[in-house]
């Protein structure tokens, strides 16, 4: 007569599933790929005044952007392909100089950055970007 074998707990586990564990990954990688985004735009960034070094008195040039969008090279108004001009001729007689960036807090920040670059494009190293003073 045959004897009957019982099966232990040990011997019914062959293998592990593996799906709810791959499920998991994939539900919780989801949540973190539209969290994520999500996340850096839902800080509202407020930009604060600031008090730096007092500016140095030597020679600078000055570049503004005015309220209206009008861009004024030493207090002269000048389009922007004439002051990539005027940037141009004043790196070829003095490589040297510093420039001053002024723009107006009620213009966008993508036409600041524009200024920034044609001054970076005419060779200038010494580009700074100048702040109104901090209340007190």
């Amino acid at each position: 007569m045959r004897k009957a074998r019982r099966r232990t707990q040990l011997n019914s586990i062959d293998e592990i599933n593996m799906t709810p564990l791959i499920d998991l990954t994939f539900l919780l990688l989801i949540i973190f790929m539209i969290t994520t985004p999500l996340l850096e735009y839902s800080i509202d960034v407020s930009t604060p005044q600031f008090t730096g070094k007092k500016l140095p008195e030597e020679k600078m040039f000055n570049i503004s952007i005015t309220k209206d969008g009008r861009y004024l090279y030493n207090e002269t108004t000048v389009s922007l392909n004439q002051l990539n001009n005027e940037l141009a001729a004043l790196f070829a007689a003095n490589p040297q100089a510093k420039i001053m960036v002024r723009g107006d807090h009620q213009r966008q920040y993508g036409e600041v950055i524009g200024l920034l670059k044609v001054a970076k494009n005419n060779g200038f190293k010494t580009i700074n970007l100048v702040t109104q003073a901090e209340d007190k």
